[in-house]
């Protein structure tokens, strides 16, 4: 990949870089709170709106070290869609016995996004193509047969389209098959972030960027918020800053794994290349593989194109330094043309990194610090577009409604399987990322995998 000017190198994402932004004014001197939510992303913004949505009188403010958005919330692919558990399969492998109230309270999650997007007049360019999980080698296929047989009693709506049925969809040679779910949505995803925010701040919500959080301080009856100009003193606070949060609360480092993702984006389409592709019905598509793709239409027709490669860094360090990676931009373009040999002629404009944060379960995980002073809630694996409304909605019952019905789910007062400490865990990952690269290309779990299923840890994707 050349290493001429990107448009994307000049900003966190194609997303965060489309429209003018004016950033709230940075906390200055000393101020008090109710509740103080640290981080501006979307289980943040989320947990700030259902605050003040039960209980008005509430003083919440809100402290995002950059900007709204600024990390995976507006990074990530504008796929939206209705699961807590990264899926079906992986939900009921973890929670057999409440897969399918978690499977319905996803729904209802995912309607009321879409209702208070309507209400609220978010305009993130929200569109309702569903998505297509795309088989690319014939062991994929069987496995999208056994998933439709699984899903199907529970979801008629589902549709397998194999061979030339599901090429008309998406005119790949790579694609045998895909499993096309209408529900999904796609979304602009800092469009979104900068809506909240918006309706946060209508509801009362006192935000401040450019505000990075130096410290949690356990006060007697409360918790204080330090930032480099000045501090919060609240009566609770909620740590929602997801793959940075061991940086504030270094016990969490055990209860998740910061991976590093990677996208592209390229230039518009024309008509001619938009024809050669097929791709008429707009949908979101990943591939039914470990190591996978996820790809899509930006709304002004631009290809979205990431994933594959999830970089760990020795420590669990994250940083702006991270934030590209020159190796992994190659790969994705060399796949991509793999995939679309007939977009040969088709070039990229952005490019971008992020870190994602990663349960040994694949789900997000809640618990409380400092004596019960703070909530938190992280972990999204890359689907975090709806699931940080749930959680949002779980922190704030936390603060507010200890006897929820939410709070009795194992989902929710289970913690994952933990992660060992380095320098276990380097080697440890790297075992388990070789062994499901091993199983994309043979089709087979293998004795690591298998074990770990055994487990209960059971990474899948």
């Amino acid at each position: 990949m050349s290493d001429r000017d990107w448009e994307g190198d000049r900003g966190p994402s194609f997303w965060l870089g489309q429209d003018e932004y004016l950033p709230a004014h940075p906390l200055k001197g000393p101020v008090r709170a109710d509740v103080a939510v640290v981080g501006g992303g979307f289980t943040g913004l989320w947990t700030a709106i259902e605050l003040k949505e039960r209980d008005p009188r509430l003083e919440v403010c809100l402290l995002e070290q950059e900007v709204v958005g600024y990390g995976a919330s507006g990074r990530n692919g504008g796929f939206c869609e209705p699961s807590l558990t990264h899926g079906y399969a992986n939900g009921a492998r973890h929670f057999p016995e409440e897969i399918d109230e978690l499977e319905r309270l996803g729904r209802d999650n995912f309607d009321g996004l879409l209702d208070f997007v309507e209400r609220h007049r978010i305009s993130c360019d929200l569109e309702r193509p569903g998505v297509l999980e795309v088989a690319t080698t014939p062991w994929q296929v069987e496995g999208l047969r056994r998933e439709l047989l699984d899903r199907s009693p529970r979801r008629p709506e589902l549709q397998l389209l194999e061979g030339d049925a599901a090429r008309s969809r998406l005119n790949s040679p790579r694609v045998l098959a895909a499993l096309y779910d209408p529900v999904p949505a796609l979304l602009n995803p800092a469009r979104l972030a900068r809506g909240l925010r918006r309706v946060a701040e209508e509801l009362g919500v006192r935000v401040w960027e450019r505000t990075p959080v130096r410290r949690l301080r356990p006060l007697a009856g409360g918790v204080e918020v330090e930032t480099p100009r000045g501090t919060a003193t609240a009566q609770r606070a909620v740590l929602a800053t997801n793959a940075y949060s061991g940086q504030l609360l270094p016990r969490l480092r055990t209860r998740f794994v910061p991976v590093y993702d990677y996208v592209l984006v390229s230039e518009p389409l024309n008509r001619e290349q938009r024809e050669r592709i097929g791709w008429e019905r707009r949908e979101g598509a990943s591939e039914h593989s470990n190591h996978f793709h996820y790809f899509r239409l930006t709304a002004d027709d631009r290809i979205l194109w990431g994933g594959y490669d999830a970089i760990y860094h020795f420590g669990g360090a994250v940083g702006p330094q991270f934030d590209h990676r020159p190796k992994t931009y190659t790969r994705l373009l060399e796949q991509f043309r793999q995939m679309f040999p007939a977009l040969g002629d088709l070039a990229f404009t952005h490019r971008w990194g992020g870190a994602i944060a990663s349960t040994t379960r694949f789900t997000c995980t809640f618990g409380s610090a400092l004596g019960g002073r703070v909530v938190y809630a992280l972990g999204y694996t890359g689907l975090g577009v709806a699931a940080t409304r749930f959680a949002g909605g779980v922190l704030a019952a936390r603060l507010l409604e200890p006897t929820s019905p939410l709070l009795r789910l194992r989902l929710v007062r289970q913690p994952p399987f933990p992660f060992p400490p380095e320098p276990l865990r380097w080697p440890t990952l790297a075992a388990v990322q070789g062994a499901m690269s091993a199983a994309d290309r043979s089709g087979r779990r293998g004795l690591l995998l298998g074990a770990l299923d055994r487990l209960g840890i059971g990474f899948a994707s």
